[in-house]
Parts: structure tokens; C-alpha cells; sequence
């Protein structure tokens, strides 16, 4: 269940997450920032759709059937009930040479705490040629894996959709997969995940936030899974739909043509909105005739907006300390840094523990260091390979 790890550079800062209010798009450019694109282009080629951010992938390589071909030409932006969506195709004759896979995304890797949010066309049955293809219809976020077992690699697979199977699977099944890291050779995967053996042929709303800890996966309004621990991500990742062939074991010959669809698509930055939340402020910014937004590097700081209400219990991140006192800024004694291990990217922390450690410039920690100094970090909660200053997982007790 692997996604494609792309080396992308950039990032983004972490603060910490609140409630936001929602229901016009102008509220949302004023908050802790929102991405949202509604992909109203004319193809791949169209030079709003770079200068958006957007990459369609053209480099080979995995994942999928070894051989097969990447293409900008696999990715349309056909019109569905009046509105432009994004399309991805993939089709097969059994063969490497023979395989076209599609992937959009973005070229920027930062984003991380928060909630993401898209309108997702899946598809049962091939739109030409025999049906039982093991495709996979994907949204995922994922940062590069620098080296095996690295423990700072961050992936949410929000949904794997397998409508024939795959992985030693009958279909239909659909999962969501939160990654700690993995090895290649000799295979080895240490993840987390959920699934829902049913048909979700159609349309869906998936929704993910990201927030205290924990990353709570819906579809339709309804949790399907709750993710936590040392799967927290833990760096900063790029945001991605593919359609891929896992293999062409089940081929049955000719050419089979499959097709995923994106109505849309927001990011709302450090912020816990309920599923409904999301996709109103999606129907928002379209209602105002709004087809593209990106206040993520723009706006902030980020506070709850006066007046705002909270998300209810059961679709906020539960069971953290997300609804705690904002950390102290206060610089702490010397003494107190003076006693602080360093922070090691291996160590295992508990609540209440104390680190000293210079956050690094772009969430590697193996990178250039921020030039802010070492700073005393305090865990909010159980954490392994999440630096300090880059996740929801510390408290800044400020500078030593």
C-alpha cells in the first residue's frame, strides 16, 4: 500500500491548531490559511495549473507495474454536472510497455497539521474494456523517505480504493494507511491501518484532520479510522491523487480503461474543521465564484476567530490536548535548559519530558538548522522521530 515517494523541497512551520468558522470564502483568507482549488482548467498543459502549484507527473518508476508509463496526457479536466473536475486515467493491456498510470501533485512539500478535505469520483468498472484489473484510485499526502527505516518519513494514504482487489485482497475494498516508515529491500512496512470491505463506487467527501496527535480519517460525514502514536507524521508532505495498476495478474485481455475523479479540493492550515465544516467552506469559495485560493504561506498567525464555534466532540480530534491553554511563550530559567538531554531523533518521550533542540530549517532534521537557536521543547504526549518545533507534539518553553 505504498504511495509514490517524491523528493520535493520546500516547507511550512507548524503553530498550533484550532477551531475555525466557516461559510464564506473572504472568513477563510483571514484565518490560519486555506488551499482550495477547484480545478477549473482547460488540460495538463494549461499554465495556471503549474503556476497553482499542481505537477502531472511524467518521471517512471514505481509504484505500480514495472515498465509502465507516467503521462502529463493522462490527467483531463472534463466537465461532471456543470462543473469542471480533474480526471485521471489509467488504462492497461497487460503489458510494462503497455500500462499508462496518471498523478497530480503538488510541488511544494508543506503541509502538515490541519485538515484535508476532497470530492472524489470512484469508479467500480473500466470505462473500456474487461473489468477486473487490480487499479488503485488514490488521495494521499507523503514526504520523501531519506534512506531506509527513516524515522521522520510521513505518509496519509486518506484512501486506497481497490474496487477488484489487489495486495492478496478480493475487492471491493478501500483503506486508509498512516506510515511510520518502510524498508524496500527486504520488504518491510511499519503502519497503521483501517478499511471498509464495501462498493464506493460514486462520489465521496473525505475528510482528515490532523490535529493532537491523532489523524482522524471520515468518508460521507462518518469516521472510519483513528490513527495515532509514533504514526503521527512528522514532517512537513505534498498532497497527491494517482491511479495505478498494483498489477496485471487478474488481466483478462485487450485494453482496459479506468478513470478517478477530483471535484475538488482545501486545505484548511492547523485548523480542525467537522466533515460538514469542510465541505461548506469548499461550497463557499465556490459559491463565490472563487476557483483557486492558496493563503497557506500568507495568513496567520493562527487564532480561533471571535465568535467561532468549535467542532463537536465526536469530529474533532478527540483524546488530545488540542483544547489546552496555548503553550507558554516565557523563557525558562537557564537551569532548566542547562538540565535538558538533547533531543535525539531515536529517543522515545513521554508526557512531561523536557528536550533541548534548534528546530531545523525545512522539517529535516538532518538539514540545516532554523538559526532560532536551541529552544526548551516539553512533550504533550507519548512521541518518537516528531521534532520538536515541527508538530503539535511539543510545547515551546521558549529560548535557552
Amino acid at each position: 500500500m505504498i504511495a509514490s515517494a517524491i523528493a520535493l523541497a520546500g516547507a511550512l512551520g507548524g503553530v498550533a491548531l484550532t477551531a475555525a468558522s466557516v461559510g464564506t470564502a473572504s472568513a477563510a483568507a483571514n484565518s490560519c490559511g486555506y488551499l482550495f482549488d477547484d480545478f477549473n482548467y482547460s488540460s495538463s498543459s494549461d499554465s495556471s495549473l503549474t503556476a497553482h502549484g499542481w505537477v502531472p507527473r511524467t518521471y517512471s518508476g514505481g509504484p505500480g507495474v514495472p515498465g509502465a508509463t507516467w503521462s502529463a496526457n493522462s490527467i483531463s479536466f472534463p466537465t461532471n454536472g456543470g462543473q469542471k473536475v480533474m480526471q485521471l486515467t489509467a488504462s492497461t493491456d497487460g503489458t510494462g510497455g503497455g500500462t499508462n498510470q496518471a498523478e497530480l501533485y503538488t510541488a511544494q512539500k508543506r503541509y502538515l497539521e490541519g485538515t484535508y478535505a476532497s470530492r472524489i469520483r470512484f469508479t467500480d468498472t473500466p470505462t473500456g474494456g474487461n473489468d477486473g484489473d487490480h487499479i488503485n484510485e488514490t488521495f494521499f499526502t507523503i514526504s520523501p523517505l531519506n534512506g531506509d527505516l527513516d524515522p521522520t518519513y510521513s505518509e496519509l494514504d486518506f484512501s486506497e480504493y481497490l474496487p477488484n482487489g489487489g495486495w492478496g485482497e478480493t475487492g471491493p475494498i478501500n483503506y486508509q494507511t498512516t506510515w511510520y516508515t518502510y524498508r524496500n529491500d527486504p520488504w518491510y512496512a511499519d503502519n497503521v491501518h483501517s478499511e471498509e470491505r464495501q462498493s464506493f463506487d460514486g462520489w465521496h467527501d473525505l475528510v482528515v484532520t490532523v490535529s493532537g496527535g491523532h489523524v482522524i480519517y471520515y468518508i460521507d460525514g462518518q469516521q472510519v479510522g483513528d490513527h495515532s502514536g509514533k504514526f503521527y507524521p512528522r514532517q512537513t508532505m505534498t498532497i497527491n491523487w494517482n491511479l495505478w495498476f498494483i498489477d496485471t495478474a487478474a488481466h483478462s485481455g485487450g485494453l482496459s480503461t479506468y478513470i478517478q475523479q477530483v471535484d475538488w479540493v482545501l486545505y484548511a492550515k492547523n485548523q480542525v474543521l467537522t466533515p460538514s465544516q469542510a465541505t461548506a467552506q469548499a461550497a463557499a469559495y465556490r459559491g463565490a465564484g472563487n476557483a483557486f485560493t492558496d493563503t497557506v504561506d500568507s495568513s496567520g498567525p493562527c487564532v480561533t476567530p471571535s465568535g467561532s464555534s468549535s467542532p463537536s466532540p465526536s469530529a474533532s480530534a478527540s483524546k488530545s490536548p488540542s483544547s489546552s491553554p496555548s503553550p507558554s511563550t516565557s523563557t525558562p530559567p537557564a537551569t532548566s535548559c542547562a538540565s535538558a538531554p538533547e533531543w535525539s531523533i531515536n529517543g522515545i518521550y513521554t508526557t512531561g519530558q523536557t528536550v533541548k533542540h534548534e528546530k531545523s530549517a525545512n522539517g529535516n532534521p538532518n538539514g540545516p538548522g532554523s538559526g532560532q537557536g536551541k529552544h526548551l521543547w516539553r512533550a504533550k504526549w507519548w512521541t518518537q522521530g516528531s521534532e520538536p518545533g515541527w508538530t503539535a507534539n511539543w510545547e515551546d518553553l521558549g529560548h535557552c
